[in-house]
């Protein structure tokens, strides 16, 4: 089979976290424009849930293939933390990955229109009474929670076929009990991306927050990644078997 360019690569890690972010982080201010309240019923929030445990799974079984299908700067860094993936292809990787996070941002206010921005555009933010020191503790636990599952789902001795399916769970799992402190970022794509498009449609957006919530999600993924690949992974041998291409690597984020 003929190995994907890295432009193919990027290309489809600019449209899987577009897609993540129109379908996800869309169904938080389409959730508001429905029911009119906030905060969400548990009702609404495992639907935001659901929609973005289902852009995951659509994503990585659209463009694992292609690029891996990672759409999460924090899981590009601690693949490349461990060796999973060169250095050279992280920048591009993260450069398109915020890009399209972007896009998907400014695609739910071509869809839903301004209202959209008026609920909030989805933008990540503490939620009332929650402290810098809460957020950057739930978002460090759900993104290393998440990119565990997504070592566990990649390694070639785990069930094949099912890495989207588990991480997708993962991600529907993980945003209900994380959602209530911080809305579940648990990605610097998607932390990012609708922070910019806010901005420039004159959302609310809470600019000193970002750096919680990107150092919380880096940390929690290169820890993860380093907890699976040095301490639960057997050997060095086995480890350097185990060194994947980003096109091989099916997981993903939210």
């Amino acid at each position: 089979m003929a190995e994907n360019n890295l432009i193919q690569k990027l290309l489809a890690e600019g449209l899987g976290t577009a897609m993540l972010v129109f379908i996800g982080v869309g169904s938080v201010p389409a959730t508001r424009m429905v029911g009119g309240s906030a905060p969400f019923t548990m009702a609404e929030l495992g639907m935001i849930s659901l929609a973005f445990a289902t852009a995951v799974i659509a994503a990585v079984y659209t463009i694992g293939h292609i690029s891996g299908c990672q759409i999460n700067p924090a899981i590009t860094l601690a693949l490349a933390a461990t060796g999973k993936m060169p250095w050279r292809e992280v920048p591009g990787y993260i450069a398109t990955q915020v890009a399209g996070a972007c896009a998907g941002a400014a695609a739910i206010i071509g869809v839903l229109g301004h209202k959209a921005v008026d609920v909030g555009l989805g933008i990540a933010a503490y939620q009332p009474g929650v402290g810098a020191g809460q957020a950057f503790t739930a978002e460090a636990v759900g993104t290393f929670l998440l990119a565990l599952v997504v070592f566990g789902a990649i390694d070639r001795r785990a069930p094949g076929g099912f890495a989207g399916l588990a991480i997708g769970l993962a991600v529907f799992a993980i945003i209900i009990p994380v959602a209530p402190a911080t809305g579940a970022s648990i990605n610097p794509a998607r932390t990012l991306g609708p922070m910019l498009v806010g901005q420039v449609a004159d959302a609310g957006v809470h600019w000193g927050q970002l750096p919680v919530y990107l150092g919380a999600e880096i940390c929690g993924a290169v820890l993860a990644g380093v907890v699976y690949t040095f301490a639960l992974h057997r050997g060095t041998a086995a480890r350097s078997a185990e060194t994947v291409e980003p096109a091989h690597a099916e997981e993903a984020m939210a």
